[in-house]
């Protein structure tokens, strides 16, 4: 994790906690073809050589997201995802893809975007997760996509750019039910 400046908020105690806390939206920028998170590493492994892919929202994997996803959805949060992906897409997309009716299932709102449509855009370098536009938590990663740290920040500048960039993918971006991937 990067070390914290001056006037930046603590990191949380617990990763959901910022989830937990949020009252009106949280909405998530994905802008990566690929993510080598080590606790995908084996289904992501299984679903390249079989097709299969774990779609149980009650399974260990993904019944801790789901659960939190529902909760928020049940105290009037709205959650949306936009991710961002060149075409024609990677494997790493495809098997997003195939979990996603998942996590529309809890209640997150996803959309997809054509990299070439978002050219125009002003995006920040790092995915975020952004809560009730007042906390924007960045997520960085590793050039071969392992996760290598948060970083929280709330100073109006982030989160006005936060905003504004995902505002932006969000009114491109293509419905999930209406993005297709053979």
């Amino acid at each position: 994790m990067q070390p914290m400046q001056p006037g930046q908020p603590k990191p949380p105690s617990d990763w959901t906690e910022p989830f937990r806390n949020a009252t009106r939206s949280a909405v998530h920028l994905e802008m990566r073809d690929s993510y080598g998170v080590a606790t995908e590493a084996a289904a992501f492994a299984h679903w390249r050589e079989t097709g299969e892919r774990d779609n149980d929202p009650g399974s260990a994997h993904w019944q801790p997201w789901v659960t939190l996803i529902r909760d928020m959805v049940a105290r009037g949060v709205v959650v949306r995802r936009a991710r961002i992906t060149s075409e024609p897409v990677s494997d790493y997309i495809r098997y997003e893809h195939a979990g996603t009716h998942v996590i529309l299932s809890a209640g997150e709102l996803v959309r997809w975007l054509p990299r070439r449509l978002a050219s125009d855009l002003a995006l920040p370098g790092n995915d975020f997760w952004l809560f009730d536009d007042t906390l924007v938590r960045f997520g960085h990663f590793t050039g071969d996509g392992a996760l290598a740290g948060h970083e929280m920040r709330d100073e109006p500048s982030v989160i006005k750019l936060c905003a504004e960039a995902f505002e932006a993918v969000w009114q491109r971006a293509i419905p999930h039910e209406d993005y297709p991937i053979s």
